[in-house]
C-alpha cells in the first residue's frame, strides 16, 4: 500500500481541503512463494476476502466437490501468461503486476463488488489499472470447449458501477478487455497490457459493482471464462487540512492553455511545481522560478493539476488544456 497526498483548492497558501490517495497495490499481501495465490477454506460459502489499501475485496471459497473458488478476489503473484485452460486461472496475461511489481488481484465471477473502507467510505475513487487473465486471453484468442474464438464484431467488456448508501450512481466506466469492432481489422486486440480506468467521475462512492459481459453467451450465460485482473487500485479520500495565513502565490494563464501554460509565482517559499493528471499522475516536474512556461501542446485535451509546495505547505489549480 502507497499513501500520498494532492491538494484540490486554489492557488492560495491558506486554509485549505486535502486529497490523500491511497493505492491497494496487493504487494504487502504475503504468499508463502513465487507462483502461487490467496486459498482460503476457513469458511466455505462466506467471504474470507482481504482488505489493501482502503478496500475490502471479498471471496468466496466452497469446500464441496474437493473444494473450488466461487467468487470474488484473490491475490496472486502467478508467473504463467501462457498455459491456456481453468487450471491456468489465477495469472494475468502480462504475467506481473503493474510496475512491474510483484503481486496482483485476480476476480473470478460475472459480478463481483468491492466495499470502501475507512477514510474511502464515502469518497471518490481515482481508478485502477486492468488487465486479462491468462484464461480468458487465451480462450478468446483460441476459442476452448466453453467458449468460442473470437472474429469480428465480438468484444468481451468491464463495467464499474459506483454505490452509494445502496443508490447507484449515475454514471458508470467501462473498459474493452477485448475488441473485435473495429472497421480496420489489424487494430483488434485482446488486451495483454495494464490499462488505467478512471473512476472519479462516478463521484462520492461507498461500493463498487464490477460486472462482466460478452458477445459470446449460451443458455447458462456468459462462455468467455469471466475473469479480470486489477493492480493499484487507488482511493481519494479527504485528509487533514492545513491552516495558514491566505496569500496569493501565483498566476496561471491562459486557462484554458492550447500551447503554453504560463506560470508567475509570487511567493519565493516555493520549491516544487508539478503538473498532474486527475488520475493523480505526475506529468511533469519545473524548477521554481518567477516567470515559467509549461508546453502543454503535446498533452491531451482535459483537465489537469498545478500544484506548488513548500514550507510545508500546498496549494493546487486546475487548468484546462484545449
Amino acid at each position: 500500500m502507497r499513501t500520498f497526498t494532492l491538494v484540490c483548492s486554489a492557488l492560495l497558501l491558506g486554509t485549505t481541503a486535502l486529497r490523500a490517495q491511497t493505492v491497494a497495490t496487493f504487494d504487502d499481501l504475503v504468499l508463502p512463494h513465487a507462483d502461487t495465490f490467496y486459498v482460503n477454506y476457513a469458511a466455505s460459502g462466506t467471504d474470507v476476502g482481504f482488505n489493501d489499501g482502503l478496500a475490502h475485496f471479498p471471496c468466496v471459497y466452497d469446500t464441496s466437490y474437493g473444494g473450488f473458488w466461487s467468487s470474488g478476489f484473490a491475490y496472486s503473484n502467478m508467473r504463467d501468461s501462457v498455459t491456456s485452460g481453468f487450471t491456468n486461472q489465477y495469472a494475468a496475461k502480462t504475467d506481473t503486476g503493474y510496475g512491474p511489481s510483484a503481486n496482483y488481484a485476480v476476480a473470478y465471477g460475472v459480478d463481483n463488488y468491492v466495499k470502501l473502507i475507512g477514510a474511502a467510505n464515502g469518497q471518490p475513487v481515482s481508478g485502477f489499472y486492468v488487465t486479462n487473465s491468462t484464461y480468458a486471453a487465451n480462450s478468446m484468442r483460441d476459442g476452448d470447449m466453453f467458449a468460442r474464438k473470437f472474429h469480428n464484431g465480438d468484444w468481451f467488456k468491464l463495467t464499474v458501477h459506483g454505490y452509494l448508501h445502496g443508490t447507484p450512481k449515475t454514471d458508470s466506466a467501462s473498459v474493452y478487455l477485448a475488441d473485435f469492432l473495429f472497421p480496420d481489422t489489424t487494430m483488434n486486440y485482446i488486451s495483454n497490457t495494464w490499462q488505467w480506468v478512471n473512476l472519479l467521475p462516478l463521484g462520492d462512492v461507498d461500493s463498487l459493482d464490477f460486472s462482466l459481459s460478452s458477445t459470446d453467451n449460451g443458455s447458462y450465460g456468459m462462455n468467455t471464462p469471466a475473469y479480470f485482473c486489477i493492480d493499484n487500485f487507488t482511493t481519494h479520500e479527504s485528509s487533514l487540512a492545513v491552516s495558514n495565513t491566505q496569500a496569493p502565490i501565483a498566476k496561471v494563464y491562459p486557462n484554458p492553455a492550447k500551447d503554453i501554460l504560463y506560470v508567475d509565482i509570487t511567493d519565493n517559499s516555493v520549491q516544487t511545481v508539478t503538473v498532474l493528471n486527475m488520475a493523480g499522475q505526475v506529468i511533469g516536474n519545473y524548477t521554481p522560478a518567477s516567470h515559467i512556461q509549461i508546453n502543454t501542446s503535446s498533452l491531451p485535451t482535459g483537465t489537469y493539476l498545478l500544484q506548488m509546495t513548500g514550507n510545508n505547505k500546498t496549494a493546487t489549480s486546475k487548468f484546462i488544456k484545449q
